[in-house]
């Protein structure tokens, strides 16, 4: 039987769930390595799912 998985959180619909990236400046350390600089989502503030109030829309107001 197929086994159904659970609806998870709130996912960020900015970053899509991928809260954290490294992204390379173009510049490498003496090793040779690549110089990266980590950067958070600023809607999630690095955390991967968002408050209601930003993934849920608007309720409908009754009568219009």
């Amino acid at each position: 039987m197929p086994q159904h998985t659970p609806a998870g959180a709130r996912v960020c619909p900015t970053c899509d769930g991928f809260p954290v990236v490294a992204i390379t400046t173009g510049l490498r350390r003496p090793d040779g390595t690549r110089e990266t600089v980590t950067v958070s989502c600023p809607s999630c503030a690095g955390r991967g799912y968002a408050p209601l109030w930003l993934v849920a829309p608007a309720p409908a107001h009754a009568g219009r």
